[in-house]
């Protein structure tokens, strides 16, 4: 399985909660907007709000996930293939970033990248303990959804 990210050149990577990961072998990081296009992405499920859930059944599945803002997400995701199978993660689990922005449609379950990447591994059966060793509030994250 990879994990394809494409964050968007605005991106804080001081606050990036993905931070550490971009030496992992089976991560690959994308910028945009890009000089290069994007790749298509074809074998790849693209974590998306109100997709169908990301199931066991999904296991071994190619990930991409975008990481930006809520305001500047949308304007990734137009430039991807329209026909780019998507999946969503349970609304039952609970931020614990502590974010600031007005944008997102709901504050609580609205995840930060690394959480949702770490929740989408737990469903897949992928080891996911290693993800959130560079994650601030991952103490948080794991007691507020019950994880320890």
């Amino acid at each position: 399985m990879k994990i394809a990210i494409i964050r968007h050149k605005r991106e804080n990577l001081k606050k990036c909660s993905l931070r550490g990961l971009e030496k992992k072998d089976d991560f690959s990081f994308y910028t945009y907007p890009s000089k290069t296009p994007l790749p298509s992405f074809s074998d790849f499920l693209l974590l998306k709000i109100g997709a169908p859930p990301l199931t066991e059944n999904d296991k071994g599945r190619n990930i991409l996930l975008i990481d930006a803002t809520w305001r500047l997400a949308p304007m990734i995701e137009r430039h991807l293939p329209q026909n780019l199978e998507a999946r969503s993660l349970p609304s039952t689990f609970r931020t614990a970033y502590p974010r600031k922005q007005t944008d997102c449609p709901d504050p609580m379950t609205g995840l930060a990248s690394i959480e949702a990447l770490y929740l989408a591994f737990r469903i897949l059966g992928k080891p996911s303990d290693h993800l959130l060793d560079h994650y601030y509030w991952k103490e948080q994250f794991l007691q507020l959804n019950q994880f320890i």
